[in-house]
C-alpha cells in the first residue's frame, strides 16, 4: 500500500506542476498537453509513453484499493471484538477516521476527472477544443458549482495524502524518534502544497484571473 501510494504521490506532484503551466498562457499549456502525447517520438509511436504511464497509474490505483481492503479485513479478523472505548488520535484523528470514505470520494473524483478531461464526455467544449479551452470552460464562473466540487475533492485528496504519507513513512521503516517531528511536518507540507497547487487554477479561472 505504501509503495503504490508513493507512485501516486509522485504522479500528483508532476501533474500539479503541469497544471500550473496554465498561468503561463494558452500557448504554453497547449504545448505541454501536446508534449505529453508525443514524448518519446520518433523512437516509439505516438502516445506510447503516456499510455504506459496510464497503465501503471491504473494498476497502482487498483493495487492501492486492494491493499486497503485486505488490510481492513486482516485488522477485523485479528480483533473481531470491538474495543470498549476508543482512544482518540489528536494529530491525525480526523484524517485516520475519514480515510475510507475520503478514498471513495477520491476514486469518484478520478472517474469524473477522466470523463471530463481525458474522454471529454462531460466537458462543455468537448473534443474539438484545445486543452486550455477545455479547462477554462470547465471552471467558467457560471459553473461555480463545479469549482466548489473540485475544491472539496482536492481538499479530501490533501487530507488523504496527509495521513497516507505519514503512514507510508511508518510502513517503510523510515520513522524514528529523532525524525518523527520532521516527517510529520514533511507529510503535512507536501499535502498542503499539492492541494493548493491543484486548487490554484480552477479558483483563478472562476474569479476571472485566468481566461
Amino acid at each position: 500500500m505504501a509503495v503504490t501510494g508513493g507512485i501516486l504521490v509522485m504522479f500528483l506532484v508532476l501533474h500539479m506542476v503541469g497544471n500550473l503551466k496554465i498561468f503561463l498562457g494558452a500557448e504554453d499549456f497547449n504545448h505541454y498537453a501536446h508534449w505529453l502525447r508525443t514524448v518519446g517520438e520518433p523512437a516509439v509511436p505516438h502516445r506510447t509513453v503516456l499510455t504506459l504511464t496510464e497503465v501503471v497509474l491504473g494498476l497502482a490505483v487498483v493495487l492501492h484499493i486492494w491493499s486497503a481492503t485486505s488490510l481492513a479485513r486482516r485488522a477485523r479478523a485479528a480483533r473481531p471484538v470491538k474495543y470498549h472505548s476508543k482512544k482518540k488520535s489528536h494529530a491525525h484523528g480526523y484524517a485516520t477516521h475519514t480515510m475510507r470514505y475520503g478514498g471513495v470520494i477520491v476514486l469518484l473524483f478520478i472517474i469524473w476527472h477522466l470523463l471530463d478531461l481525458t474522454f471529454f464526455v462531460v466537458n462543455p467544449k468537448g473534443s474539438d477544443a484545445t486543452p486550455y479551452e477545455r479547462v477554462v470552460a470547465d471552471f467558467d464562473p457560471s459553473r461555480w458549482y463545479i469549482t466548489i466540487w473540485y475544491v472539496l475533492a482536492v481538499l479530501l485528496v490533501g487530507l488523504h495524502l496527509w495521513h497516507g504519507v505519514w503512514s507510508a513513512f511508518n510502513s517503510l521503516g523510515l520513522r524514528s524518534r529523532r525524525n518523527e517531528k520532521s516527517l510529520r511536518l514533511l507529510a503535512g507540507a507536501l499535502s498542503v502544497v499539492i492541494a493548493l497547487g491543484f486548487i490554484a487554477a480552477p479558483v483563478s479561472i472562476t474569479f476571472g484571473w485566468v481566461s
